[in-house]
């Protein structure tokens, strides 16, 4: 039964964190996620993590919170958008980055915010306890935003939002204390299928379920070493990443931009061809993408990355 003291404690959270430049939040109750379980756990018997072996860790604690975090009763889900309608995932006509890699990296930005909240909760509400994550822990982000009504998942794969559209990032806190729960809401994706039609290497197997081993941003952000050449072709011009998903999604025409200045994209990057990213020493790698979720991905693959893209331009 929801008390005051639980309105007024979800309320203060919601507030702050709003006035923080989070562009939504949500509030679901801590369980064991059942269906999820089966999914995940069928997903990786098939192998369609691809590479991704740290998937099949903390298996447990991925599809229930209260074992990662002992006494979690709640779930807060918050989302930042990195969205730029004049500024497209091409970065000149040869080269692309995937959109959220352009900025600055994304953990360490929202994670000082997620910081700030985190210790306004704690000031604000003493019995407060918890940990904070940006996609650094085994923590189901999308079907914890999807349970506090932030969205529902599309069809490839991605939380959507109706007013965000699908290029944001999303952060979790998880509480000790009882708050008041929002209620999912409805799959708004129709019968449209333009983001399974328009995948290269027919990743999207069904609708809402994506096999990463297909995936272009597995091969050329997860995988290290020679990509097998029938994924090269499909690279097209993907350096990094890969948003052809989002980019023919409808929701994101007509989705509010996004208004953290960290996350515009680095000018200096649009002046080089393909040729030339193919030429970066090492050094010069890493002064380019200082800062950036790009350095995720190591010198020697970089390279390779560039390469085929190259190719591929020519």
């Amino acid at each position: 039964m929801i008390n005051q003291e639980q309105e007024r404690w979800t309320q203060l959270i919601r507030n702050m964190a709003l006035e923080l430049g989070f562009d939504a939040i949500g509030f679901a109750q801590a369980t064991y996620l059942e269906d999820d379980d089966r999914r995940l756990s069928s997903w990786l018997e098939k192998g369609r993590n691809g590479t991704m072996s740290w998937m099949e860790n903390n298996h447990e604690k991925r599809v229930d919170p209260r074992l990662l975090v002992p006494g979690t009763q709640s779930i807060i889900s918050l989302l930042v958008s990195y969205h730029r309608k004049d500024e497209p995932s091409h970065i000149n006509q040869g080269v692309s980055f995937a959109r959220y890699a352009q900025g600055r990296d994304y953990h360490r930005v929202i994670k000082k915010k997620l910081k700030q909240l985190y210790h306004q909760i704690q000031q604000e509400i003493p019995i407060a306890e918890g940990r904070y994550f940006v996609d650094s822990a085994p923590v189901l982000e999308r079907s914890w935003a999807e349970r506090s009504g932030l969205g529902w998942i599309g069809k490839n794969g991605n939380l959507l939002n109706k007013k965000l559209g699908s290029y944001f990032f999303i952060a979790d806190i998880l509480l000790n204390i009882p708050l008041v729960y929002d209620h999912a809401t409805s799959d708004h994706c129709g019968s449209c299928r333009r983001c399974i039609d328009a995948c290269p290497t027919d990743a999207i197997y069904e609708p809402k379920k994506v096999d990463g081993s297909k995936c272009i941003s597995h091969w050329n952000i997860e995988h290290d070493g020679e990509i097998p050449t029938f994924f090269q072709e499909k690279m097209g011009k993907w350096i990094f990443g890969c948003d052809i998903c989002q980019e023919v999604c409808p929701w994101n025409t007509k989705a509010l931009l996004g208004h953290w200045p960290e996350f515009r994209p680095n000018e200096n990057w649009i002046t080089h061809s393909p040729e030339e990213w193919t030429q970066l020493n090492q050094e010069e790698y890493e002064s380019y993408f200082n800062g950036t979720a790009v350095l995720r991905v190591n010198y020697e693959d970089f390279l390779r990355n560039a390469r085929i893209v190259l190719n591929n331009y020519q």
